[in-house]
């Protein structure tokens, strides 16, 4: 048997590889500033770090791998909307309290407890200016391949309907809230993001895009998987402010839900490893 992966083959392993990989840099990073900023209360306090640059990049690049991956059917949709998301969760920082992050001055001027510090104001403004500007191109050009029938019209009509819909939710949320808006974006994004990929994981064991169901063992794993994002998630704000010496929930947490995300998609790298025609999916 011929075992040398064709281009296409290869393109598409490395493309899931590298959304896992994602979330070893992001590690990485975590563990590389920790030494000078200690544990903080969540990775996504870590954005106030060095370890910055890394993780939005590494966001970035997860939500451009769900583009190219998402093939056809409802798992099309579902990681269509995971990568309208997905830049949301770099681009908009986690409040924060006062001093808790060493060496940044995140005193909130309103009084509030918590709150992203004013002097990133002007990063999050442009970042979410560009994601909507970006977001609107991608969105005329999906409808212009649709149109000219380079792509499925129906699966494009869905997931075009809903990303604008999200880019709205934005952009309004933005304008005419925007304190709320810098209150719960990050969170709303994350939140909805990994309830987005559990679904993903329920919809890969139950009803897969093309071909047969997957191995039993992989429609269990995956089952698991979405069960435990789904209580990972929506059980943080029971425990996402307990913590036991320095460790927070909230850190334990996203923790969590990062491992899960990684072992999601090292199974979909196993599982279509030798597919001989990935595109379609």
């Amino acid at each position: 048997m011929d075992r040398i992966a064709t281009s296409t083959q290869r393109t598409y392993r490395y493309l899931r590889l590298a959304i896992a990989g994602s979330v070893v840099a992001v590690f990485t990073s975590v563990l590389v500033a920790m030494p000078v900023v200690g544990l903080l209360p969540s990775i996504s306090h870590y954005y106030y770090t060095p370890a910055r640059t890394i993780f939005v990049g590494a966001v970035i690049l997860v939500a451009v791998g769900f583009f190219a991956l998402s093939g056809r059917g409802p798992e099309r949709v579902l990681l269509d909307v995971a990568a309208v998301i997905a830049p949301l969760v770099a681009i908009i920082p986690t409040v924060i309290s006062p001093n808790s992050v060493p060496g940044l001055d995140s005193t909130c001027d309103d009084g509030r407890a918590t709150c992203i510090p004013v002097a990133f104001d002007a990063d999050v403004d442009n970042g979410v200016a560009t994601f909507l500007i970006v977001g609107v191109v991608v969105l005329v050009v999906a409808v212009a391949l649709a149109m000219a029938g380079e792509a499925s019209r129906p699966g494009t009509a869905l997931s075009a309907s809903i990303a604008a819909v999200l880019l709205a939710a934005v952009w309004l949320s933005w304008w005419l809230a925007h304190d709320w808006f810098l209150q719960w974006a990050h969170v709303a994004a994350a939140v909805g993001f990994f309830v987005v990929i559990a679904a993903v994981a329920v919809v890969n064991a139950v009803r897969p895009s093309d071909g047969p169901k997957p191995p039993r063992w992989l429609q269990v794993a995956y089952v698991v998987i979405a069960v435990a994002l789904g209580v990972t998630v929506v059980g943080m704000p029971l425990y996402g402010s307990l913590h036991v010496g320095d460790v927070f929930g909230v850190f334990v947490g996203e923790v969590a839900a990062l491992l899960l995300f990684f072992a999601f998609w090292v199974l979909q790298s196993v599982q279509y490893w030798r597919e001989p025609d990935p595109a379609l999916r």
